[in-house]
């Protein structure tokens, strides 16, 4: 017989709940009301929380400054296109590790996950001169292969711990129908785990979004995404506080939106085989 939580532990964790997502939350309120701010109420000490003179002047500087357009279509190219890729090599290699497991397939996935672990400034240098020599510097082609390659392992990762739940017998009935490897993949098994799926995509989306390391080293204007936006708001003159939290939520604004709508997916998806 399951035992019912009391009523004090209920409302302890929902406090407790509730000022873990305040405190998250914060930051980002922070800057949505600076952005809206004056640059010197951005300064002014005590910070002033609602009361102060709202403007719009930031976000139309901003603007007027950068082609916002041109860095959020970059975000977008890069962050599908890398995902897009990704999801091609990882399906069938989760699928194969999963399905078709040997020995050596917990080291592989230990390896790959490791690689996750190395500093990128640590490759920073070998990675430069590649693209350098091959005319990939500030491409959107360079910088989609170089964050395929990056999200890739976690990708692998999710993707393996969703198909591993999967019946086997379903798959073979599949075999024993005709079913080729590529059908089995496409007809049976991505359907199965649309879910699971759905979050990687997700997140590896986001990921590739936020990415700024080889964002800021790899490119300079023709492919820079929103990442490397927000950062030309730090100049030798100083950082204009307003300005910036406007570009930062400019640049922040499309993923928000995608995850708040997505988030029962996500949930969803990251749960996914959790419970037997």
């Amino acid at each position: 017989m399951a035992l019912r939580a009391s009523p004090l532990r209920i409302a302890v964790t929902t406090v407790f709940a509730w000022l873990v997502a305040l405190l998250l939350f914060f930051p980002i309120l922070w800057m949505f009301l600076t952005s809206f701010k004056t640059e010197i109420d951005a300064f002014s000490t005590p910070p002033a929380f609602l009361f102060f003179d709202w403007t719009l002047e930031n976000y139309a500087a901003v603007q007027a400054r950068s082609n916002y357009v041109a860095f959020a279509m970059n975000s977008v190219i890069v962050a599908l296109g890398s995902t897009a890729i990704a999801l091609v090599i990882a399906v069938p290699a989760a699928w194969a590790m999963a399905f078709s497991p040997t020995k050596r397939t917990r080291g592989i996935l230990l390896w790959m996950l490791s690689t996750k672990m190395l500093p990128p400034v640590a490759v920073l240098v070998p990675i430069y001169l590649i693209f350098r020599d091959s005319g990939l510097l500030d491409t959107r082609i360079g910088l989609i292969g170089v964050l395929c390659m990056s999200n890739l392992p976690i990708l692998i990762w999710l993707l393996f711990n969703y198909f591993k739940d999967i019946p086997k017998d379903i798959l073979e009935a599949a075999r024993m129908d005709g079913a080729t490897i590529g059908k089995e993949i496409l007809y049976v098994l991505a359907p199965m785990a649309v879910p699971g799926i759905a979050s990687a995509v997700l997140l590896n989306v986001i990921l590739a979004w936020n990415e700024a390391f080889w964002s800021l080293n790899l490119t300079s204007s023709k492919a820079a995404p929103l990442t490397a936006f927000i950062a030309s708001y730090s100049s030798p003159e100083g950082l204009f506080w307003a300005k910036l939290s406007a570009a930062s939520m400019m640049a922040i604004a499309p993923i928000v939106i995608l995850g708040w709508f997505c988030q029962k997916q996500l949930v969803r998806g990251l749960t996914f085989g959790a419970v037997k």
